[in-house]
């Protein structure tokens, strides 16, 4: 019997990575820009510190601005004097925007310094509330000499829970009592 001995030889396949530097050449620059766009609607929110009141000194009393919102009204207070102003809400839930940021941009011209403010909601306030009062609270937009300028009000906000409210139990406002 006789045996043929063939030689076959193989030849190296070369491996076809064309696709695969199609799809990099595709996702990358779709990964750096959605990264970008990702990182500006991130909001940074200061929890209060458990201890914060006892770190502070008794002596020096400072602004400690909060904004509390109930389905019927805005109640903007300081934590240690009480109540400043309360702004009426419309019943079908509407805000005018305008006297709530003019308010806030007369207290920031008393405290300047002051850049920080507590929002506290009541359980019933929807979400699309709790986003434009942040808004609002953050800055606002004035005309100065026909020009459109956007001031900066309370950056630095903090979130918190309205204690329950009934209407009986809506602070008297205390700027109405100066004379």
């Amino acid at each position: 019997m006789k045996f043929v001995h063939k030689d076959y030889k193989k030849e190296a396949v070369e491996l076809n990575i064309t696709a695969f530097m199609n799809l990099m050449v595709i996702l990358v620059p779709f990964l750096l820009i959605t990264a970008v766009f990702s990182r500006l609607t991130v909001v940074e929110l200061n929890l209060p510190a458990l201890d914060a009141a006892s770190n502070e000194a008794q002596d020096e009393i400072k602004l400690q601005l909060q904004l509390v919102v109930y389905p019927e009204s805005y109640v903007i207070q300081d934590a240690n004097i009480g109540v400043i102003k309360t702004l009426p809400r419309e019943p079908d839930g509407t805000t005018n925007w305008k006297v709530f940021g003019n308010t806030l941009l007369e207290i920031k011209r008393r405290f300047p310094e002051e850049d920080s403010i507590s929002l506290l909601f009541d359980k019933n306030i929807q979400y699309k509330t709790l986003i434009k009062v942040m808004d609002n609270v953050r800055s606002i937009d004035t005309v100065q000499i026909a020009e459109l300028q956007t001031v900066e009000l309370f950056p630095n906000i903090s979130i918190g829970k309205a204690v329950e409210n009934t209407q009986s139990e809506i602070p008297k406002d205390i700027s109405k009592e100066q004379p």
